[in-house]
């Protein structure tokens, strides 16, 4: 039996240049981290004891013969990537799917992981990125970009650069200890109620693409500003916050789905009541709201945001992990 844990993420800076349309032809970057809230996945060989061969849990229970017959797109590519057979997989997570958070791509790493770990077999930070990237891009034909997969694989607060040539760099991001700290406390999260699929707000906000492409150059130059504000320990922190205001109203117009008036009405009370920025997580339409508030207006800014739930959390480093592991004697049937 194999079971990991994968972080979700999130990300402040850059989102929509990890597009490989955009970052091919302009270049593009992400400032994320990952925090501790996580998606487990226990996978092992189902006993050879009933009439079906795979039995999937995840928002339902699939129990197949043929793992062509996997309605799970990703759980059926994946097992078919890897020749995975008679398989009973285990998902659950400690924040809903559809959020914002990265959620179907730090299943898709965690599931990889897993796979190789029931194989035997040693994956790094790297592969596990790749193949989930490939997964859910190519094979499961998913609209979106690249970060989700790499942040849930490699963990930690990153820079996460796209280049042109189709090839990325993770490169962490240099902050004291203390100031990391800071900004954790400083960031206060809160949960709308609304989900929705990533990929779908992806193609929605396709329409009118060429006439973003500024916005996103824009996106792509703060990420500079705000890794230097993190790293310069002569600036002050609180222009983080600041510039997470400037990025969500630029991400705004790059499309259509992105908000909502309900949002929009949210974002501007956390606003009024104290926080100097912040910003809807993941691709748009719903999930968390982030923002960043000092620490005298947090109180404020909690209390008007009285009818979201709030979700607490603190920065993470690990990436996804096998967290227990006992080998398993299999013999594929003939």
């Amino acid at each position: 039996m194999i079971i990991t844990k994968t972080p979700f993420r999130m990300s402040f800076f850059g989102g929509g240049t990890d597009m490989e349309s955009f970052f091919r032809e302009y270049g593009g970057a992400v400032l994320s981290t990952t925090f501790d809230k996580y998606c487990y996945v226990n996978v092992r060989h189902l006993p050879r004891f009933f009439d079906w061969k795979n039995e999937l849990s995840y928002s339902r229970t699939e129990r197949v013969v043929h793992v062509a017959d996997i309605e799970h797109p990703a759980i059926r590519n994946a097992m078919k990537m890897l020749d995975m057979h008679e398989i009973r997989l285990m998902y659950e997570a400690d924040l809903p799917a559809r959020s914002g958070l990265g959620t179907s791509s730090s299943f898709a790493v965690g599931m990889l992981n897993a796979f190789y770990a029931l194989k035997g077999k040693y994956a790094d930070k790297k592969k596990l990125a790749d193949e989930a990237i490939y997964l859910e891009r190519v094979l499961c034909n998913e609209t979106g970009g690249w970060q989700d997969q790499i942040a849930a694989a490699y963990g930690g607060m990153n820079r996460i650069e796209f280049n042109k040539d189709g090839t990325y760099d993770v490169r962490p991001i240099i902050i004291h200890p203390d100031r990391k700290k800071q900004l954790n406390d400083n960031l206060l999260m809160f949960f709308t109620g609304f989900t929705r699929f990533s990929s779908e707000m992806q193609k929605a906000n396709q329409a009118g693409y060429d006439e973003k492409i500024k916005q996103l150059q824009q996106m792509y130059e703060l990420v500079g500003e705000a890794e230097a504000v993190l790293e310069d320990k002569h600036i002050d922190l609180d222009n983080f916050g600041r510039l997470l205001d400037k990025t969500w109203r630029l991400k705004r117009q790059t499309g259509g789905a992105i908000t909502t008036d309900s949002i929009d009405e949210l974002y501007e009370k956390g606003i009024a009541a104290g926080a100097l920025g912040g910003k809807l997580l993941g691709a748009g339409g719903g999930g968390f709201l982030l923002f960043y508030v000092q620490p005298e207006k947090k109180n404020l800014v909690k209390e008007t945001m009285r009818d979201l739930l709030y979700v607490p959390f603190r920065f993470e480093d690990g990436g996804t992990q096998v967290i227990h592991y006992t080998p398993e004697n299999f013999e594929p049937l003939d």
